[in-house]
């Protein structure tokens, strides 16, 4: 029997237990790599329709996920400078705030409250952050980078945070969803919102769900 999100987070709290585990991500889908490349469009117009917890274990793998072990460390599925991983991938849904835990493939409840609409306000009024069943934040902790590389190490966590949105937005669309990668936001109100430690810094939104007939 499937578990939404909400029984999961129930259990978790009748136990006493932040951590909720995800469904192993699927890693063979019915769509070609190209043809993901093809239909990518950025969606803002989602049907009001909960994703389920096995897409929702894919969309984080795709961004984090552990893909193999080496030198000791957990190599991610998003290349990172020196494979340092600066990192740190929450998401929003009208049950709360959940932050992830690569290494455990699990995921953290931060908050249990519909954020998406204050998180919409912080996005410049950005509607698609409210409506779409699911946003993914993209956070960064620069020093874990510029510890290494410096200064430079800066651009680094840039490119990286490219190169999880795309494998986002492509995972999205073999799902048979949609998404768009939003960066007009307010930092400050969105660290507030998600309760971030003062090093993380928010770089990317990227509201997920099933596009509406036409939104394209």
């Amino acid at each position: 029997m499937k578990k939404s999100l909400q029984i999961l987070l129930c259990l978790s709290i009748i136990g006493n237990c932040k951590m909720i585990e995800l469904p192993k991500p699927q890693l063979k889908g019915t769509m070609s790599l190209e043809e993901a490349i093809l239909k990518r469009r950025s969606i803002r117009e989602y049907e009001d329709k909960d994703l389920t917890m096995q897409q929702i274990s894919n969309l984080l793998w795709a961004a984090q996920g552990i893909t193999a072990k080496k030198w000791g460390i957990g190599l991610r599925a998003a290349p990172s400078a020196g494979a340092l991983y600066p990192m740190e991938v929450y998401f929003l849904t009208k049950d709360g705030v959940f932050h992830y835990v690569p290494e455990r493939h699990k995921v953290e409840k931060k908050i249990v409250k519909d954020k998406r609409k204050e998180l919409c306000d912080a996005s410049l009024g950005q509607e698609w952050v409210r409506d779409a069943p699911l946003s993914i934040v993209v956070c960064a902790v620069y020093k874990r980078t510029t510890i290494k590389y410096g200064e430079r190490g800066i651009r680094y966590v840039w490119i990286e945070a490219g190169h999880i949105a795309q494998n986002i937005l492509l995972q999205a669309v073999s799902l048979g969803l949609g998404g768009v990668p939003i960066g007009a936001f307010f930092d400050g109100k969105v660290k507030e919102i998600l309760q971030l430690p003062q090093n993380e810094e928010p770089l990317y939104i990227i509201p997920v769900g099933y596009p509406r007939k036409g939104s394209d």
